[in-house]
């Protein structure tokens, strides 16, 4: 069985840093793209960041030069390191991860239950 699980959220003053893990386990064959997204109370889920599984990453617009986005393939985990937190970065930070689970080439999409980020002003 195939689990996505985020750990490192909390809460910080704004200005602090936090860093998330998303760790996959499981049969897993391959991870292909992996991402981070977030929902606010009364807002829709966005895009934070996402990274190929070769290196290649995207970041949304609110938090370029703030967060940065990374992954161990060896491991199978994605990091978020997130500096100058703001007040409106406060969400529900989710995992969402691309996984091959046999040489089908096949993908499926598997989402984490999510990690509460909140920063007071």
């Amino acid at each position: 069985q195939v689990q996505v699980v985020e750990s490192g959220g909390g809460l910080v003053q704004a200005g602090g840093s936090l860093r998330l893990s998303c760790a996959a386990s499981g049969s897993i064959f391959s991870i292909n793209y992996m991402a981070w997204y977030r929902q606010a109370p009364g807002k829709q889920r966005e895009l934070v960041a996402g990274i190929a599984s070769g290196g290649t990453t995207n970041y949304a617009d609110s938090v370029k030069g703030r967060f940065t986005i990374s992954r161990d393939n060896a491991k199978n985990v994605m990091y978020l390191q997130m500096n100058s937190l703001k007040p409106e970065d406060t969400a529900v930070y989710l995992c969402n991860a691309h996984l091959q689970l046999d040489s089908s080439r096949r993908q499926y999409s598997y989402w984490g239950q999510g990690t509460q980020v909140t920063v007071s002003s």
